[in-house]
């Protein structure tokens, strides 16, 4: 069992940064691939990014490339994700999850075993 929890979101700017965390219960996270998704109001859940179990491999939507950095710390039970150059198209619900497939699958939230409750990033123009 892993049990998620996101900070780090606000009310910010537009060309702001924004670092989003989210702490891992349990001495199993460094087994876990990691993912964070946002959902805006009235649209689906959309996959940003996500890291390998080691954080040695990445991946990322199209859209956030090189705006987004996903990271994470084994040793701190935490993963990050980094949002710089803030649009107010990145206005979302943003969430963390945890899976133990790899990262081929990451872009679909049905991969996903275990969710945090979310944060809201709120980017005003």
């Amino acid at each position: 069992q892993v049990q998620l929890v996101e900070s780090g979101g606000g009310l910010v700017q537009a060309g702001d940064s924004l670092r989003l965390s989210c702490a891992a219960s349990g001495r199993t996270f460094s087994s876990y691939g990691m993912g964070w998704f946002r959902q805006a109001p009235g649209k689906e859940r959309e996959f940003v990014a996500a890291i390998s179990w080691s954080g040695g491999s990445t991946y990322y939507a199209d859209s956030v490339k090189g705006r987004f950095t996903i990271s994470r710390d084994n040793a701190k039970n935490t993963a990050y994700l980094q949002i710089d150059s803030l649009k107010p198209e990145d206005t979302a619900v943003y969430y963390c999850a945890a899976t133990r497939r790899g990262l081929g699958v990451a872009t679909r939230h049905y991969n996903y075993d275990y969710w945090g409750q979310g944060t809201q990033v709120t980017v005003s123009s």
